[in-house]
């Protein structure tokens, strides 16, 4: 009897498409002692480029893209010039932040399996919903706290 689940066939039901099969890991070879720990301190600081990366979408960037927006508004005397290299910039460098993170999340998952560890998903996701929050968690509490959206509790004179 033929199965209809999709998960065997592919998602379809008359058989699985070549190459549609489940990806399979091989079990993790041993290696010596020394490779292994050349692998870890590879696979953590490969870890720490890509929390780098993503934490550089939420501060360094954005500065550096307003103030290159601000010097195409003082050349060209357009304020809608500096304001669109502003976006575009943003755009542009968040694209290829995160292109540049997915290779290096990539490697990572390679070196990982190196180590001798089961490692089947990437850390990218996590690190970069992890640094939204961080992000979200700061502006709010530099927005509420320290500039304050409204006036002083006490005014002075």
């Amino acid at each position: 009897m033929a199965s209809n689940d999709p998960s065997d066939t592919g998602g379809l039901f008359i058989g699985r498409r070549p190459g549609t099969g489940p990806v399979r890991y091989r079990d993790v070879e041993p290696s010596s002692d020394r490779r292994r720990r050349y692998d870890r301190l590879l696979a953590h600081a490969l870890l720490a480029l890509e929390v780098v990366l993503c934490l550089s979408l939420f501060g360094p960037q954005p500065l550096a893209w307003l103030w290159i927006g601000s010097q195409v508004d003082y050349l060209t005397g357009y304020v809608t010039a500096g304001i669109a290299m502003v976006m575009l910039g943003c755009l542009a460098s968040l694209m290829l932040t995160m292109a540049g993170g997915k290779r290096v999340d990539h490697a990572w998952k390679l070196v990982r399996r190196a180590a001798g560890h089961r490692q089947e998903q990437g850390a990218l996701e996590r690190i970069f919903a992890t640094s939204v929050g961080v992000a979200a968690v700061i502006f709010t509490v530099w927005f509420l706290v320290i500039e304050g959206p409204g006036p002083t509790f006490a005014p002075g004179n």
